[in-house]
């Protein structure tokens, strides 16, 4: 798994293009990803309390800042603060930086307080947590019992075909564009690496249940290019 040193200086390093390589890892279909993930997060007309981990560049937090009640709170926590700026200068720029609060911030050992949050989501960052399990029980420590874990992930179709097609564009031809537009060729062949090596659904999804969430489901968007992963916070008894 990579270390949290070496994840934070790559994301720094390539914070300026990360827009323009997520869009290549999910052949410009992630944003219909993140509105479709929104329907999963909202209790209609609730205030809540969201979380985004991971929050990159901002795109996830500002689609759900968009969408979120009237007296809601949402933070967006991510271990760069490279990203971070990127994300402040967007919020800004959409007139939305009084309802985000950025932090930076190690998501497998945040320092915030237990039952914080009735919603936390991670869209494309869990893969390259250092310890994943780490990071699934610190998201449980801060949910409020009852609170939900929405995760996003890119993946490889389970259908042999379009799977085959799949892996040729990750390991031959994204790091190629990726690398000519932004010359960082390491890091456009780390981050297809981490999605193919991500694990599959059913592995996850016990995983996520092994980590102490209840009512674990998972559903595959776009063939399976891109899986969504839900969890719940048991009840305490």
């Amino acid at each position: 798994m990579p270390q949290t040193d070496n994840i934070r200086r790559l994301f720094d390093t390539i914070a300026g293009d990360y827009d323009l390589l997520n869009h290549l890892l999910s052949l410009g279909i992630d944003r219909r990803w993140r509105q479709r993930a929104l329907r999963e997060i909202f209790s209609p007309g609730q205030p809540q309390r969201i979380l985004d981990l991971a929050c990159g560049t901002g795109d996830f937090s500002i689609a759900i800042a968009r969408k979120m009640a009237e007296g809601s709170q949402l933070t967006g926590l991510d271990l760069s603060e490279g990203m971070l700026a990127v994300m402040r200068k967007k919020l800004a720029r959409k007139g939305l930086e009084s309802k985000v609060q950025t932090l930076c911030g190690d998501a497998c050992a945040t320092g915030l307080p237990d039952a914080s949050f009735d919603r936390i989501t991670i869209a494309f960052g869990i893969r390259n947590f250092p310890d994943r399990e780490a990071g699934l029980r610190e998201a449980l420590r801060l949910l409020h019992p009852g609170g939900k874990l929405l995760i996003l992930e890119l993946s490889v179709p389970e259908n042999p075909v379009i799977g085959s097609i799949y892996k040729l564009y990750f390991k031959h031809i994204l790091p190629l564009i990726g690398g000519a537009v932004s010359g960082d060729w390491k890091a456009y062949r780390y981050l297809p690496a981490s999605v193919l090596a991500f694990p599959k659904r059913l592995e996850w999804m016990e995983t996520m249940r092994r980590c102490g969430f209840a009512e674990v489901r998972h559903r595959a968007l776009s063939l399976g290019i891109c899986r969504m992963y839900i969890g719940v916070k048991p009840l305490e008894s």
